[in-house]
């Protein structure tokens, strides 16, 4: 009986042993069959400030060599990307409106110029139908994100001329309060929506441009459910349940959100899946040297000669390279898509990475490591259908909804 039993013992261990390869084909085979959607990135930065050519592989880790590259995205199995046109809050004067707006159309020439430049890896996609057409091509589709509405300034006729341009949502702020609306992490002004900002809601309904509610304070999320339309989405933000930041959403944040019919993406920066340690001798030694730095170079933002631009951010990584920060984990990511999808279901949940602005996790440093999250998924039983929900197919639905209802208004406009 004790041979029976120890040859039946090792039966189940040669059983479970040979079913590990088939279990990582698995993933990769579910990860590559659905559509895999990353709602918001911050590339584009790196195509118009340095040498920085996508369209090569860089090693994951070196310094300069980023998060995202196309054969990179290629290794991670993304099928559409969300490229942010990023405009760091400024002085909100006429002049500085416009030279903000020539700063987006550069940047959006860059996004271009990309696919121009790579017709066989990246094409320049508008719809929802496009991401699917695009990837049956075994190619990356590429939509433009605006984030943060400071490059409208006051003038509401940019909503349009953005859209026409090719930018299918817009962040209405960044850190700062702009035009538009209070930032999550600014002292209040407007207390939500500016009037001018209620006007904005309005006409990205309109045009059928998706209205992203990350980054804004609490009081504007819920003037802009108050006003829309259409379905919103947070397209890089977490849980504030699990991780009390204001970047984050709170339960009753999530509920509004799903009433709405939105979508929340969660995001990879650390420091919004998850609170890291204490250490203040950490804080002092890097506050130092963001002072010097500052001292020495003056306000990020405010630079025009690219090269000391490259010398201001090799010297930024260096500070974080000498001051290493505890990372995350796509354990804690998965905990933040478990929470959502427990509190408001699962047609609500998808992914906005934030790399190259932040996103980073100890297990899906870059673009490359994705398949890490659907491992995860996978493993804590997530089916196939669920997996293509939260990988885009949610957001989709949203994209498809929010240009069914400016249809509706510019049908009742006439």
């Amino acid at each position: 009986m004790a041979t029976e039993k120890n040859l039946r013992h090792l039966f189940f261990i040669l059983f479970f042993i040979a079913l590990l390869p088939f279990n990582c084909s698995n993933v990769r085979k579910i990860h590559d069959e659905v559509l895999t959607v990353d709602t918001h990135c911050d590339t584009p930065m790196r195509l118009v400030e340095g040498n920085f050519d996508i369209g090569k592989r860089h090693e994951t880790g070196k310094r300069g060599s980023g998060k995202i590259d196309l054969p990179r995205m290629k290794d991670g199995g993304l099928d559409a990307q969300f490229f942010a046109v990023f405009i760091g809050q400024g002085k909100r004067t006429p002049e500085a409106h416009l030279r903000v707006k020539a700063r987006a159309d550069s940047i959006i020439d860059s996004i271009e110029k990309m696919c121009r430049d790579y017709p066989q890896l990246i094409e320049l996609a508008t719809t929802p139908d496009d991401a699917y057409r695009i990837e049956k091509l075994g190619k990356i589709a590429a939509y433009i994100g605006m984030e943060n509405g400071y490059p409208i300034g006051k003038n509401l006729s940019l909503v349009k001329y953005f859209y026409d341009r090719g930018v299918r949502y817009l962040t209405l702020c960044h850190t700062k309060n702009n035009e538009i609306c209070d930032s999550s992490t600014d002292e209040a002004e407007w207390n939500g929506l500016s009037p001018f900002g209620e006007k904005v809601v309005k006409e990205l309904n309109r045009l059928g441009m998706i209205v992203d509610v990350s980054h804004i304070s609490d009081s504007s999320f819920y003037d802009v459910l108050r006003i829309t339309k259409s379905p919103v989405v947070a397209t890089h933000s977490c849980c504030r349940a699990l991780c009390d930041h204001p970047r984050n959403l709170t339960d009753q944040m999530l509920k509004a959100l799903a009433k709405n019919g939105g979508v929340i993406q969660m995001c990879l920066v650390s420091s919004f899946v998850k609170k890291s340690k204490s250490n203040p001798e950490r804080q002092a030694a890097i506050k130092k040297e963001m002072d010097r730095l500052k001292e020495k170079y003056g306000d990020y933002y405010a630079i025009t000669d690219p090269k000391i631009k490259e010398e201001y951010r090799n010297a930024y990584r260096a500070i974080f390279e000498k001051y290493p920060r505890e990372l995350a984990t796509v354990k804690d990511l998965v905990d933040h898509i478990d929470h959502a999808v427990k509190l408001i279901g699962i047609d609500h949940v998808g992914i906005g990475t934030d790399f190259d602005g932040g996103g980073e996790l100890k297990d899906c440093y870059d673009v490359s490591q994705l398949p890490n999250i659907t491992a995860e998924l996978l493993k804590r039983g997530y089916s196939k259908e669920e997996i293509r929900k939260i990988w885009g197919g949610n957001f989709m639905r949203v994209f498809r909804e929010v240009i069914k209802v400016s249809k509706e208004i510019q049908k009742s406009e006439n």
